[in-house]
């Protein structure tokens, strides 16, 4: 292990976009420290108070996320995005000059950006996370096309993009990380999730809901969740997605709601339980799969690539999807008894990042 003078420091980015950057990246920032890198960490709000609780060690810099604002009904979320592109754009411009001045002051060797576009560096490397190549819209076509290549022209200045999937057809992913052209600079990690699977965990819930995302629809979820589940006779467990506001409800001598759990006891939790009931966030799909869960998915209305995916990876066998819309948590629980679950493929890969990592922190 090199001496802390000797060590490479490489800062460590994510978008603010829900908490799955944040929480998919704590992997990363593990293997960063096992492989004897200082790591510094930039986020504001509830992802610097997610990370800060996962690596209270480490030093956290102010930096202001993108701040997009979402739109209460699903059927404008796409038009709220487009209206916030000049402020999007805005945004990666500070976040650039932000980064000349950081990388002097804290003497950073490399950045790991996940999914922010201002962070590359001509002096050092820098790494860009995604899992969307291609942005799917509620528009398709033409608008698609113009976003992947702008999404393109930002990607190729770093020196390296990671695609938290696998390469070949049995993937997570779909035409999102796998378009008919890739950038030169991509590599394929494999899974990306924090959690680890044990076969000791004994069941404790019938149910684990997951609330995630962006508001307003986070707490739409769980009201809707929260409306239905005290008359069905199960037990459940709902965790409502809001670090950094620690709080636990007991809302049924079978139910109870907590605020936030941290890695270990989310890991746990999902380890306990027959059923989860998420979002199709992208991390959340990994975690899922990382740990053989079956699961029901609400994707975020609106949301494409979460529609998206909810369909693609349903129509797999993987996992049970359900318009928000359409969302009834008795019928979807009756559902799910005559849906043919399928298991993920790639169980002896789940940790193909972690050489991947390793590999560009001994170039560095």
């Amino acid at each position: 292990m090199p001496t802390k003078s000797a060590r490479k420091t490489v800062l460590v980015v994510p978008l603010d976009w829900g908490l799955g950057h944040a929480t998919r990246d704590i992997p990363i920032i593990h293997e960063l420290l096992n492989a004897g890198c200082n790591v510094v960490i930039a986020a504001e709000g509830k992802h610097a108070a997610l990370l800060g609780q996962e690596f209270p060690q480490l030093t956290i810099l102010p930096l202001p996320g993108y701040r997009i604002q979402y739109a209460q009904k699903g059927w404008f979320f796409g038009p709220k995005i487009i209206q916030q592109i000049p402020q999007i754009i805005k945004s990666i411009k500070y976040e650039q000059r932000w980064l000349q001045q950081v990388v002097k002051e804290h003497n950073i060797n490399a950045v790991i950006s996940d999914n922010r576009f201002g962070l590359y560096h001509r002096d050092i490397p820098t790494v860009i996370i995604s899992h969307q190549l291609l942005i799917k819209t509620p528009f398709g076509g033409i608008i698609e096309t113009i976003l992947q290549k702008i999404n393109y022209r930002y990607i190729r200045k770093y020196g390296t993009c990671w695609i938290p999937d696998y390469a070949g057809a049995n993937n997570l992913s779909g035409i999102l990380g796998h378009p008919k052209t890739l950038p030169a600079n991509t590599k394929y990690l494999g899974c990306l999730s924090r959690f680890e699977n044990r076969p000791d965990v004994p069941k404790k819930y019938d149910l684990l809901v997951l609330i995630s995302g962006p508001e307003p629809q986070r707490s739409n979820l769980e009201k809707m969740v929260l409306d239905q589940v005290a008359a069905l006779p199960i037990s459940a467990l709902i965790v409502s997605g809001k670090p950094g506001t620690p709080e636990t409800k007991q809302i049924t001598d079978r139910i109870q709601q907590v605020n936030h759990l941290n890695a270990k006891e989310l890991n746990e939790a999902m380890l306990g339980a027959d059923m989860v009931l998420s979002r199709s966030g992208y991390t959340t799909l990994m975690d899922l799969v990382k740990l053989n869960k079956k699961a029901i998915l609400v994707p975020t209305p609106g949301q494409s690539e979460q529609e998206y995916l909810g369909k693609f990876l349903m129509k797999k066998g993987f996992f049970f999807n359900v318009n928000q819309s359409e969302f009834r948590l008795e019928k979807a629980l009756e559902d799910i008894k005559s849906f043919p679950f399928k298991s993920f493929e790639h169980e002896e890969d789940m940790e193909q990042y972690k050489q991947v990592v390793r590999d560009f922190a001994a170039s560095l």
